[in-house]
């Protein structure tokens, strides 16, 4: 009769999303070619490949810029994932109510997507030279 309360109490704690996938997530960022830097949208910033741990529930742009190439930005969104569905299913069943919402409110459930952050930069555009043009001269009348 002991075990029964200390497995419900484990059961329920499994279930947790916060508790199992953490209010944080690894993102990883990489670029072709490596070396670049990644620019986060909040003021951090790393130099490819590199990673950090981020808030799940952070949104976020990141911006890869490197001498010589086009800078890219792309889109990170945070959405439930499907780890995050399973540990989410097994707290509503489990935890009820009160951990759904913990969860939700936490973004335990969330992943940010696309995870890694990926870029292939395109090498800069290079104009031509601007060579000064001779001034135009009117062509010589015939009775001159």
């Amino acid at each position: 009769m002991r075990v029964l309360p200390v497995m419900l109490a484990a059961l329920m704690c499994a279930g947790c999303a916060t508790m199992v996938r953490g209010t944080d997530e690894q993102v990883r960022f990489v670029s072709e070619p490596e070396g670049a830097l990644a620019r986060l949208s909040n003021g951090l910033s790393c130099v490819t490949p590199c990673e950090m741990p981020l808030p799940r529930k952070f949104e976020f742009s990141v911006t890869f810029e490197k001498s010589g190439f086009e800078p890219q930005t792309i889109a990170v969104k945070s959405e439930v994932g499907a780890g995050g569905a399973v540990a989410g299913a097994g707290n509503i069943i489990v935890g009820g109510v009160i951990g759904a919402l913990a969860d939700g409110n936490s973004g335990a459930m969330l992943d940010h997507t696309p995870n890694p952050v990926a870029a292939r930069l395109v090498p800069a555009q290079r104009s031509a030279p601007v060579t000064p043009h001779s001034p135009v001269r009117p062509p010589r009348s015939p009775t001159s």
